[in-house]
């Protein structure tokens, strides 16, 4: 599998959170980008993981940090991770937005969810 299978450059971010998340009340700690379709999911040290199940459940391998100054890739299929083309903007979640997030939903002992 070639390190572009799987990116489509000119397909922008699903919103400025986890998609999920989002919809169902809840929050994370930090944000990954489907590179295939745009879906913003939250990483696998959130309590729900669903950029991971994203890529399980559609077969799209690819993702990259939605966080500022992060540009990394990461291959689930490969467990790899690479440089790989700039992304329709935004490139990352709106910078005033808190980590974890969004800080009205994160319990105030957030750290004895996360993995």
């Amino acid at each position: 599998m070639g390190e572009l299978e799987g990116i489509d450059p000119s397909v922008p971010p699903s919103g400025d959170g986890c998609a999920e998340c989002d919809s169902d009340g809840g929050w994370w700690v930090h944000l990954r980008r489907c590179a295939q379709c745009g879906h913003i999911g939250c990483c696998d040290s959130s309590p729900e993981q669903h950029a991971t199940k994203h890529a399980a459940d559609t077969g799209h391998p690819v993702v990259r940090s939605f966080e500022p100054g992060e540009n990394w890739f990461w291959n689930y299929a490969t467990e790899t991770a690479f440089e790989g083309p700039e992304l329709a903007p935004p490139q990352h979640h709106p910078i005033d937005q808190t980590i974890p997030g969004p800080g009205s939903r994160v319990p105030p002992n957030w750290q004895a969810f996360i993995q």
